[in-house]
């Protein structure tokens, strides 16, 4: 059994997974198996994600059903059935880690306890620079890089500096997370009994606004969970990219599920999904 699951939510875009896979495959962390979330996407992605899992050093398993609109809960909560490991943490697929991000998760799990992280937002121009092979060579950690984006947010091209600093000084960390955060669904980790607890996803979310990360932590929260930052610890980089429309279908749904005060949704794990999503 692995230590983890790293679940990393995509659909197409394989260039960015490209890069997140170069950064998980300098994991200080190596005992962890990968399992790609796929809401989706078309066979040019799919049958690029085999040849790469055919020569990657990586433990990539990928987990698919058919294109029908946004159903990241859905695929998300059929990969958590299929995962080995009892501790999970997720990724979206245009995240990529740091070389410590796997070994922070893991040094900081605690029994019914959800770690939330969150992620810098790199410029377009950094973006466009990246290769596996940068990647691979430690370019976002090197301070000429670092320079770069910080001149980049101070000119209003990148957003979230802060949170792309790793340290390991115990003084900083506290400073960092001293206040109450919340789940950022492209960075957070937990046992997985404890998600299998609130019965995983609510699946009835079909917009990206709140599903999978303020539904989650809403639920989480009323279950009794503590939700600790990892602010500075498990650092992600976030590419840029053309933002998804936001649409607010869910947001009647979520307004419920808080009157309700229900950490168990009906509409999670236990549902059965087609035969054909994996």
């Amino acid at each position: 059994m692995p230590k983890a699951s790293v679940v990393i939510a995509v659909y197409n875009r394989m260039d960015f997974l490209r890069l997140v896979f170069a950064g998980l495959e300098m994991q200080t962390e190596k005992d962890f198996e990968i399992l790609i979330a796929d809401d989706g996407s078309g066979s040019e992605f799919v049958d690029a994600l085999r040849e790469i899992m055919k020569s990657s050093p990586l433990r990539i398993r990928h987990c698919w059903h058919e294109d029908a609109g946004f159903r990241k809960n859905r695929i998300l909560n059929e990969v958590v059935r299929q995962s080995e490991s009892g501790y999970l943490i997720f990724l979206d697929g245009d995240c990529i880690p740091h070389p410590e991000f796997v070994r922070e998760h893991l040094l900081a799990a605690r029994e019914n306890t959800c770690l939330a992280g969150r992620r810098v937002d790199l410029s377009a121009r950094i973006t466009l620079l990246l290769t596996p092979e940068k990647i691979r060579s430690g370019y976002l950690q090197k301070p000429a890089t670092i320079s770069a984006m910080l001149a980049d947010f101070m000119q209003r091209r990148s957003t979230f500096f802060m949170y792309g600093i790793y340290t390991q000084n115990p003084l900083l960390r506290r400073f960092f997370n001293r206040k109450d955060r919340g789940l950022l669904g492209a960075n957070f980790s937990l046992p997985k009994d404890t998600l299998q607890n609130i019965n995983g996803f609510d699946e009835r979310y079909t917009a990206p606004t709140f599903g999978e990360d303020s539904d989650i932590e809403l639920r989480l929260r009323l279950a009794g969970t503590r939700i600790k930052s990892v602010l500075n610890m498990a650092v992600v980089y976030h590419c840029n990219h053309k933002l998804l429309s936001r649409e607010n279908n869910s947001y009647e749904l979520y307004l419920n599920a808080v009157k309700e005060a229900r950490p168990f949704t009906p509409y999670g794990l236990k549902q059965t999904l087609p035969p054909e999503t994996c």
